[in-house]
């Protein structure tokens, strides 16, 4: 098969899924070409397999706001009329999936169209009235639609007013980038004391709630000493970095940015911290599950679909940081039940694993195409 996938080539987990699945088809012997507005930050060195389209955005005065979807539409639809690509994969409603129909227009059919629905595409812009038809249009108008979670699924046909079926394929990951001696270096960098770590990653919008996380910390400083580690960055590091100095606690916080391999600082954790407001299914989590770290979440969105309490991970309602700080002081005091949570949650990982779900996407892939 040939294949064309376009994400946001930025952290977020939906760009690592689309990264991820797009190599895992290369190795399996598919072509695969990415059409997106900078090389995924997951790809690296280009492997095997894959090509790197990139799409250029004009800057001509009259444009207050360049048209990137206009160009993406455009760069679409060369790479497939020059490369024959056969189906496009698109992760995000919008704009990707507008982008991919209006393509087709201009190339008077082509390809099958696959869209992937990852969470903000419908829980923030589809929930835009001014956005909500053109999000309606790109979902209805595809050839099929997946959902990380049962969570995101029903929200799109609640909130979106969708009634076409959608195919729930989680998110996954692999296990094998949990690298032993990267997470050592890391677990001397972060603890040079050997006191308990805890790690939250995420894009640091209000969603994840950030302010959450260095209060629970707080909390659980109270009790005993231990470290944070802060993976990533947006638009409340600053205010984070400001509460933590406020707190008290910012001699005991330590805001990383974004790190590649992220696994590396994930797996050096005791205890992964997610109290977002919201989460489709929760990557971040998966990832640290995978490196054998427990996670303390909130009970939202599609984190339930992941995350089985007290088995690998433990839930509790949003705003909760007291039951959080509670529970993992309770954790951090017995090492018996911390090294079984571990395990866990490795175990629970398993479920998730990339070619079990790679291989749901490749049997999708080939039902459209043979449909046609």
């Amino acid at each position: 098969m040939r294949i064309g996938v376009t994400c946001y080539p930025t952290v977020g987990g939906s760009g690592v899924v689309a990264t991820e699945l797009g190599i895992e088809m290369a190795r399996r012997g598919h072509e695969v070409h990415f059409i997106c507005y900078a090389l995924p930050y997951r790809l690296g060195r280009v492997p095997p397999g894959v090509t790197f389209h990139e799409v250029t955005v004009p800057a001509y005065p009259l444009f207050q706001h360049p048209p990137y979807s206009l160009a993406l539409a455009s760069e679409m639809a060369d790479a497939v009329r020059h490369h024959g690509i056969e189906l496009l994969h698109v992760h995000y409603a919008i704009p990707h999936a507008i982008s991919a129909l209006l393509a087709r227009q201009i190339l008077g059919g082509g390809p099958k169209l696959v869209v992937t629905l990852h969470g903000t595409d419908i829980t923030v812009v589809g929930a835009d009235p001014s956005f909500l038809p053109i999000v309606k249009l790109g979902i209805d108008e595809a050839d099929a639609v997946t959902a990380v979670s049962q969570a995101l699924a029903d929200a799109t046909q609640r909130r979106i007013g969708v009634t076409r079926p959608i195919e729930v394929i989680p998110n996954f990951v692999d296990s094998g980038r949990c690298d032993a001696d990267l997470v050592a270096g890391y677990r001397r960098r972060l603890s040079p004391d050997g006191a308990p770590l805890l790690v939250h990653a995420s894009n640091f919008r209000p969603v994840k709630r950030v302010m959450d996380v260095l209060e629970t910390f707080r909390l659980v400083q109270e009790q005993l000493p231990a470290h944070l580690a802060m993976v990533g960055d947006g638009p409340d590091r600053g205010a984070a970095e400001k509460f933590a100095r406020n707190a008290g606690i910012a001699h005991r916080v330590e805001f990383l940015g974004n790190v590649t391999p992220v696994e590396g600082v994930l797996g050096a954790g005791d205890v992964f911290l997610l109290p977002s407001e919201e989460e489709s299914f929760g990557l971040a989590a998966l990832e640290a599950m995978a490196c054998s770290v427990p996670v303390v979440t909130s009970n939202a969105g599609g984190l339930p679909e992941l995350v089985e309490h007290g088995r690998g991970g433990f839930l509790f309602p949003v705003g909760d940081t007291r039951g959080m700080a509670q529970q993992i002081v309770a954790l951090l005091a017995d090492p018996a039940e911390l090294a079984r949570q571990k395990h866990l949650a490795q175990q629970r990982a398993r479920c998730f694993a990339t070619g079990p779900i790679a291989d749901r996407y490749e049997a999708l892939y080939q039902r459209l195409l043979t449909a046609a």
